[in-house]
Order: structure tokens, then C-alpha cells, then sequence
């Protein structure tokens, strides 16, 4: 069997010490954890079941709630050989089971493996009918002797990706990039065998499943696993769960660290010990330096050094990891004069916008090009950010188009094989930087405007918005105007004309753009991906075709004329 193969090492840890605990799941019930030895066996009894049902590299659309379950089958899909499909569990939120339905017709499964419990409402959702099998104990077959031999080549899973900027891909992750990716995570936190790893992050998420499953299954250590949505309703319960289990690394997305300073007491803060934490990971959107700096300052009481917090750059269509700040050092944090950067430039400044640091790419290959020519743009100059190496995905499922597009850039002098990211970026002095996404880059009156940076700015205009997410798009009519969409609190909200000005006044005075057109909704409108981020195309479709309930809108004659026109008329 080829060395290039997670279960082979997997099943070398079961070997040498099947005592030592793999995973553990907490939930309000308690705690239920695998050993290796346990892991191992029920990945080859799985294994041995979908044998007798499934060809080898045929897809299996796993749709699980939290818990591990998920985790056996999905080793039991790589045991078997078969190409394993995450995908998150149709439950009560319209996202989901819109996600399901477009995962399944696209990656056409061969199988599809739930819950007992759920089955029921899994077919349901299903748009074809067609009944999910169900993987339970009483169904294993008999253990495969040996997992599945795989080549570097071979297809692992599908990983889907989050659908931001456009419909959600199956991200082609083979053997042998996924080996690399592990390679690369170990090497960017300097990790050794044993290393113990937290996560509330969802499994069919690339950063929860490879960083905080499969990173320390690879490393022989042990990961303690909780729900988002136990973490959404409790966020002191990841910080204890941490402290409690002595985790060295956790990851998580801006807003879960903002949510843990608005939400953990103080009298849960003096019962927290986070001394075990020297890998605080931010990463999977753009970070805030206040973010960093309040979450550091709120919890060094209980034992967190600024020195842990690391921030982090990848996709899914590397497998995961890109670059992250080094090991026992701050991320570095650079201001630099927003004037420049709407010009594309990274020019350091006394005052401006503050940017973190991603660290210094070394296992990737990492370009700045300019996204029209495939020029390679100096230091300091903002453009799109290309990368090359083994643990770039092998391209999109069925998306031959697109997969030469993405994953086929060839520089202006030729060189080619470098994935074109979509992101925006520089290098400078060495350390890489995002600014944003190219397609959601606001250009108005040939300046340059990050739609987050706008967002930002509008969460404590008002208590009816405070830390409710807004959406800042532009549209051209034919000039390009800003739209913003902003979820509101109606309870809070006595006069939605003042609001508009105040967000308008905001924009004014820290970006010096016109009068931004306002559409304020309930909370919810504002389309997400099932990890969270801001879908900025799929509001801005709404938004012109009238598919948002608005509280209130305040449009210029121009706006209203190009997409309101038949409403009124």
C-alpha cells in the first residue's frame, strides 16, 4: 500500500498504542470518546460494509449531526476506498437543506448515509426520494483486513466549497494532497505526535474537518469535538472544553472570537484556564486586528498569551492550509494608508486600516499576479493571489471549464500549474496580506472599496444593528452606487429614516463615499454559507430582483428607476 495514505498511517497508530484515546464528543448528555484501537476497527468494519454495496471511487453523501458517527463513517468511506461527500444535515434552517439538495444532484452519490434517527427526514428533503441507507452497528460488516490500497492520484473525498461568491464546487481532494496538507499544517504550528486539538467546527467544513479531525488523527493525538450549535448557544463551553482537556491548538473563524468577548461572563471567565492553548488559529474570513486584540486582553486573565494567537490563510481548493503566523509569535499587524491601498498599494502608514499578518508562505508556492495579464506584481502591490504545490486540490467535480480556469493559471511568462485564489493580496516583507475577494471588490469613482471593511464599520451605528451583519454591495445604473443591507432589530428601531442617515454618516466620515442606498431587513435576510460568511452575490441578486422583505428602503432616483420600477409602476 502506498505511503501516501491517511488510513495506512491511521492504522499504524492503532497498532503501536490502541489504548490511547482518538476523539471525544461532548454534548449536554456528556462526554463518549474512541480509542485508536476502536477508531481503527470500526473504520474497517464500515469499511467492510460499504464493500459489499459500493465500487471503489464511487460517492457517499454523508449527512450527519454532530457527534461520532460522522467520524467512523467517513473513515469507513476511506477504509473502503469509496469517495466520501460531506455535507451538513438538512435540519430546520432553509440553508441547509438547499445546500443538500444542490450537493446531491451535483456529486450524484451512489449512497447516501445518515442517522437512524434522521433517515426519515433525510429522504424527505431528498428531491428525488430516494431512501438514505443507514449505517448502524447492527449493519457493519466484517472488517476489512487492510484499509482500501490507494495511490497519491486517487480521489479521497469531495469537499464542497462554502458557495460565497458563487454556487457551492466539489473540491477534488486526492490521497496525496491530503497527506501533504497534514505535512503542512504539522510543519506551520510545529507539531509533534500527540498534539491535542478543541473544535465546535462543523465536519463538513474544510477547516473542521481536515485542521481539527484529520490533522490530529495523522499526529497520533487527540481531538475533543463539541456542536456549533451547542457553541452558538454557549461559548464559554469551547473555552472550558480547551482548558478542561488541555488542548494545545483550536481554530475558529473572526466572529466566534468576537462572540466569545460579547458573551462569557466574567464569573465564567475566572473559572477558565486557557494556559494550555498555544495555537489560537483565526482563519476562513477576513480577521480584525481589534478582534485579536480584544480576545487577548479579555482572556490573558485566564492564562492566554498573546504570543498563541496565530492567524491563518487557505481554501479548500489546497485542502486547507496556505500560510499561518509562526509558532510563539503575535500575528504581525500592519497599518497602512487606505488612500494607497484603494490604489492597490500595501504603503505603511502612522494611521489607516490596520492589517494582519497571514505569516510567510512556505510549503506553497505563493505569487501576487495581476488577475488580467498573469504579470507577477511586485512587493507591496496588491493583485491576485496565486499558489503551486502538492497540496493543491486535483480541480472541481465535473467542472472541467472551471477547473482549468482555477486551477490552470499560467503566469505572463509562462509558468504555469498555480491555482488563481479569487482572493486579493500582497506580499511585504515577506509576510502576506488579504485584502479581499475580487469579485466582491466595490469600485466606485475608480476607487477600490472592501465591501468587509464598509460592514465593519456599521456595527455600533445604532443599538437596533449593534453586531447584527449588514451587506455592502454596488450596482451599476449606470454608474456604480453602494447598497447596503442591513439586518435590523425592529424593537430597537423607532425611526428607520434616522437610522439610514446614521449609516450613511458613518460611511461618510470614514470612507468619504456619497450617500450609500439602504435597505433595512429582519434579521436572517442576508443570505450566509453554512459557515457563516456573507453571500455578497446571492444578496445582491435579491436585492435587484426584489426578493428581500425590506422594514425600509431609502434608494437613489437611479436605483429606483433600474430595479424598483415595476413595483411602483
Amino acid at each position: 500500500m502506498s505511503s501516501m495514505d491517511f488510513m495506512s498511517t491511521l492504522s499504524r497508530h492503532a497498532a503501536e498504542f490502541a489504548g490511547r484515546r482518538a476523539v471525544l464528543f461532548h454534548d449536554r448528555r456528556g462526554e463518549k470518546a474512541l480509542t485508536y484501537g476502536e477508531l481503527d476497527l470500526a473504520a474497517r468494519r464500515i469499511g467492510g460494509w460499504l464493500a459489499g454495496r459500493v465500487e471503489p471511487g464511487e460517492r457517499v453523501l454523508l449527512c450527519y449531526p454532530a457527534g461520532l458517527e460522522f467520524v467512523e463513517v467517513f473513515l469507513g468511506c476511506l477504509a473502503a476506498g469509496v469517495v466520501a461527500v460531506p455535507a451538513p444535515f438538512p435540519d430546520a434552517s432553509s440553508l441547509h437543506r438547499e445546500r443538500v439538495l444542490a450537493v446531491a444532484a451535483d456529486a450524484e452519490p451512489a449512497l447516501v448515509l445518515t442517522s437512524a434517527s434522521l433517515a426519515g427526514s433525510l429522504t424527505a428533503a431528498l428531491a428525488d426520494g430516494e431512501p438514505a441507507l443507514v449505517a448502524e452497528a447492527a449493519q457493519y460488516g466484517e472488517p476489512l483486513p487492510r484499509p482500501h490500497a490507494t495511490g497519491p492520484e486517487t480521489l479521497a473525498f469531495l469537499q464542497y466549497t462554502s458557495g460565497s461568491t458563487s454556487d457551492a464546487k466539489g473540491v477534488m481532494v486526492t490521497h496525496g494532497s491530503l497527506v501533504d496538507t497534514l505535512r503542512v499544517g504539522a510543519e506551520l504550528l510545529d507539531l509533534r505526535e500527540g498534539a491535542r486539538f478543541c473544535s465546535w467546527l462543523p465536519m463538513h467544513h474544510d477547516m473542521g474537518l481536515v485542521a481539527m479531525l484529520l490533522l490530529p488523527l495523522h499526529l497520533g493525538g487527540s481531538t475533543v469535538l463539541m456542536s456549533p450549535t451547542d457553541f452558538l448557544r454557549h461559548p464559554w463551553q469551547w473555552l472550558d472544553l480547551i482548558g478542561r482537556h488541555g488542548a494545545e491548538v483550536s481554530a475558529a473563524p473572526n466572529f466566534a472570537y468576537d462572540l466569545c468577548v460579547r458573551r462569557v461572563t466574567d464569573q465564567q471567565l475566572r473559572d477558565l484556564d486557557l494556559s494550555s492553548w498555544k495555537h489560537v488559529c483565526n482563519g476562513a474570513e477576513p480577521i480584525d486586528a481589534g478582534t485579536l486584540t480584544r480576545f487577548a486582553d479579555r482572556f490573558a486573565a485566564a492564562g492566554l498569551k498573546p504570543e498563541s494567537l496565530t492567524a491563518g490563510y487557505g481554501m479548500a481548493e489546497t485542502t486547507l492550509f496556505i500560510s499561518g503566523t509562526a509558532p510563539g509569535h503575535a500575528p504581525v499587524v500592519t497599518t497602512v494608508d487606505p488612500w494607497a491601498l484603494e490604489r492597490d498599494t500595501l504603503d505603511p502608514a502612522a494611521t489607516g486600516r490596520a492589517l494582519v499578518g497571514c505569516g510567510r508562505p512556505k510549503a506553497l508556492e505563493v505569487l501576487i499576479a495581476d488577475p488580467d495579464t498573469g504579470a507577477e506584481l511586485p512587493e507591496g502591490r496588491v493583485g491576485e493571489i496565486w499558489v503551486r504545490g502538492p497540496g493543491v486540490a486535483a480541480g472541481y467535480w465535473r467542472k472541467p471549464e472551471e477547473t482549468r480556469r482555477t486551477f490552470g493559471g499560467t503566469t505572463a511568462t509562462g509558468e504555469g500549474g498555480f491555482l488563481r485564489t479569487g482572493d486579493l493580496g500582497a506580499l511585504l516583507e515577506g509576510e502576506l496580506y488579504i485584502t479581499g475577494r475580487i469579485k466582491d471588490l466595490v469600485i466606485v469613482n475608480g476607487r477600490n472599496l472592501y465591501p468587509h471593511d464598509l460592514e465593519r464599520a456599521l456595527t455600533r451605528v445604532h443599538a437596533a444593528v449593534e453586531n447584527m451583519p449588514s451587506c455592502v454591495f454596488s450596482v451599476a445604473v449606470p454608474r456604480e452606487e453602494i447598497v447596503v443591507v442591513q439586518e435590523v432589530r425592529s424593537r430597537a428601531l423607532a425611526s428607520p429614516g434616522e437610522l439610514v442617515e446614521e449609516i450613511r454618516s458613518a460611511l461618510s466620515r470614514r470612507f468619504g463615499v456619497g450617500a450609500a442606498n439602504v435597505c433595512l431587513v429582519r434579521p436572517g435576510e442576508i443570505r450566509r454559507t453554512t459557515s457563516g460568511k456573507i453571500r455578497r452575490q446571492v444578496t445582491r441578486q435579491l436585492f435587484a430582483s426584489g426578493g428581500l422583505t425590506a422594514h425600509h428602503e431609502a434608494l437613489s432616483r437611479a436605483v429606483t428607476a433600474r430595479y424598483r420600477k415595476s413595483a411602483d409602476g
